[in-house]
């Protein structure tokens, strides 16, 4: 049976869980989109494969934002406690504070089995189907990458010149070996 503070305790902590697991995944999905905006701007991708994208990429800091929100979480619910003077009263009537937190204690442990799982078999997965849509993002549309009126020596072996590009068509190329 589970006491009626193990389950104030854990709907405190699964509320700030879940709000700073999802903002600390969206700061750590716009840190990588920043990094790598380059690679799929311009490139006339469909929004459905940036949504996929995203989502691989939401997928792949988990392992990061995970313990994070974890330690958010619980400093923010243990401090609104202490602040409403309920652990105060919790240890007033004697619970000691290991059974305070033994229901967090728990949660905490299946969520870190549930974390070592989804490194060991989902994340792999989605790594390489993130970074197959990075590499297809940067091999789509090369022309973008030359430069009108400009040496291009992005072949090795070979210097492009072209003297206008129009529409994503390059006019007036001229190839050095």
């Amino acid at each position: 049976m589970i006491k009626h503070i193990h389950r104030y305790i854990l709907k405190s902590f699964l509320r700030t869980f879940c709000i700073t697991f999802l903002a600390a995944v969206f700061i750590l999905v716009m840190q990588f989109m920043f990094r790598y905006v380059d690679d799929f701007v311009g490139k006339g991708m469909g929004i459905l494969v940036l949504l996929e994208f995203l989502f691989y990429a939401a997928l792949s800091v988990v392992p990061l934002a995970l313990p994070l929100s974890i330690l958010l979480g619980s400093l923010m619910t243990f401090g609104n406690l202490g602040e409403r003077l309920e652990l105060l009263a919790m240890k007033a009537a004697g619970i000691s504070l290991f059974k305070i937190m033994k229901s967090l204690i728990i949660l905490i442990a299946m969520v870190s089995i549930g974390s070592f799982y989804f490194a060991n078999n989902i994340l792999p997965k989605t790594q390489v189907k993130m970074w197959g849509l990075l590499f297809s993002f940067r091999e789509a549309s090369p022309e973008l990458d030359i430069q009108a009126s400009a040496v291009n020596s992005g072949i090795s072996g070979r210097n492009i010149y072209e003297k206008t590009k129009r529409n994503g068509y390059l006019y007036d190329v001229v190839i050095y070996d």
